[in-house]
């Protein structure tokens, strides 16, 4: 393993021999989210749930368990297998800092995190470190372990302060670690509403963006002046137009690049929600990418962070999605773009491997997941039809917008983050402690049996989508 560089639009070793980065995201692990692990609402206030109901020491006991299955050195040697050359592990803040202490940082978490560095290392397969979750949360998304909707992180110089300094922390614990591919410095950033909210018109503030970026970088680089940094655009990765040029050595951008083909509902190639999808199309997408244009500009190289289709749709569904994410992966190939696909491991909405739906895990959270979906409160499932709670909120979401009668009002936005507040957020909330209640009796011995579902040994492969990312991997 090398320490990596860039040079031009290439990423290159020590020999100044090209390496691409591609492989998967491992979502789910030191930043889980609802829909990867099953529960409901964000995960601090699962945590917080599991502290009501259990005690704290039975909480951490169980969720330390849950992160011990979920990903260890066997999911990295089957990684290897199929010829993934790049992990990217999401990380969410609180396993390195305690915010009843702030600035001061948790062995622990840094701990599990450098032994995923070592794994990879052992196998050959490059680590980028991504901070999901950030202080003062970076969008109001569930994924950034947010159940307000507020992203107080842009507002709050106390949350930017804490966020430089833990950069300047994880620099120096991995400085010189040639295992690091880099450090992708913050995951899908929203600077472009006071508070995130909501279906009002928001330019981006991109002065802040930019700020936020430049102080980081260069305390990165006094203190670690090698590794690669990963910045990402604005409004979850789409974003580019105001970004600062690259303004300093070692940086490559990265874009997210989600697309109709990979949601569906409708065959591929074929028409999506009123528009022809096929490779062309997928073509067409990525180059009218906000990220792919401002890369080629600056002649810099363009990772793209997370792409990806869902498989928990009608089962007749599954080869169209398939096949587009076959399309999608050769477009990024053909344009010699690195990439990570989302995600490795999940309950059976977009992993490469999933828990098995005979396992004891699953059966007892059956009623959970139905529940999930019969409210809809799981944000990231919006393909998924409608239930008659989220009907009945549209409705009464229009009838406020009407009487509102704002114009600059998006209906469609406002609509869809009206029923996040209060699905999402609130309805998820008061699910929490029951999917709690679920383990209160049961003894570590069982807690430990009943996790081992997300074990890669009890799991089960999605064998199509393994060959595909195998294929493609090889390339």
């Amino acid at each position: 393993m090398d320490l990596l560089q860039v040079k031009g639009k290439n990423i290159i070793d020590k020999k100044g021999n090209p390496v691409f980065l591609r492989g998967v995201c491992v979502g789910g692990w030191m930043n889980m989210e609802n829909f990867i692990n099953g529960y409901p609402g964000a995960e601090r206030g699962l945590r917080y749930a599991f502290k009501q109901v259990m005690g704290k020491k039975k909480a951490e006991f169980f969720f330390d368990t849950w992160l011990d299955h979920f990903f260890n050195e066997e999911d990295v040697k089957f990684l290897k297998s199929i010829g993934v050359t790049c992990i990217r592990i999401p990380v969410n803040y609180r396993h390195l800092e305690d915010d009843t202490h702030p600035f001061q940082y948790l062995s622990k978490g840094f701990t599990r995190l450098s032994k995923a560095v070592e794994w990879g290392n052992k196998h050959g397969i490059y680590t980028i470190i991504d901070l999901h979750s950030v202080q003062g949360f970076q969008n109001p998304d569930w994924h950034c372990d947010n159940s307000t909707r507020h992203t107080f992180f842009w507002e709050q110089k106390n949350f930017q302060d804490r966020f430089v300094a833990l950069w300047e922390e994880i620099a120096r614990r991995f400085k010189g670690k040639a295992g690091v591919a880099g450090y992708n410095i913050m995951n899908e950033p929203v600077n472009n509403a006071p508070f995130g909210k909501y279906g009002n018109a928001y330019a981006t503030n991109w002065k802040s963006l930019n700020a936020v970026y430049q102080r980081t970088v260069e305390a990165i680089r006094a203190v670690d002046p090698e590794h690669i940094i990963f910045l990402e655009g604005d409004h979850f990765s789409q974003h580019f137009s105001g970004l600062k040029a690259p303004f300093a050595p070692n940086l490559v951008y990265s874009s997210h690049n989600y697309n109709k083909g990979g949601f569906g509902p409708g065959p591929y190639p074929g028409i999506i929600r009123d528009e022809e999808w096929d490779k062309e199309k997928q073509a067409e997408v990525f180059n009218k990418h906000d990220g792919t244009k401002f890369t080629q500009k600056h002649s810099v190289p363009l990772w793209i962070g997370e792409f990806g289709s869902v498989y928990n749709g009608l089962k007749e569904e599954i080869p169209f999605r398939l096949k587009a994410l076959d399309d999608q992966i050769a477009v990024f190939n053909e344009n010699a773009a690195h990439w990570t696909s989302w995600t490795y491991k999940d309950v059976g909405v977009m992993g490469v491997v999933y828990t098995d739906p005979d396992s004891g895990f699953m059966k007892l959270i059956a009623q959970q997941l139905k529940t999930k979906i019969d409210l809809s409160t799981d944000f990231w499932m919006w393909w998924l039809p409608k239930g008659n709670i989220r009907n009945q909120l549209d409705n009464l979401h229009n009838r406020m917008v009407e009487t509102i009668d704002d114009p600059a009002i998006n209906k469609t936005a406002s609509q869809s983050f009206f029923a996040q507040e209060a699905l999402s957020g609130y309805v998820s909330n008061l699910m929490q402690p029951g999917f709690a209640t679920l383990f209160k009796d049961l003894t570590e011995k069982k807690i430990d049996a009943m996790l081992s579902a997300f074990n890669l040994n009890n799991c089960i492969k999605r064998s199509e989508l393994a060959d595909i990312l195998a294929r493609h991997l090889a390339d």
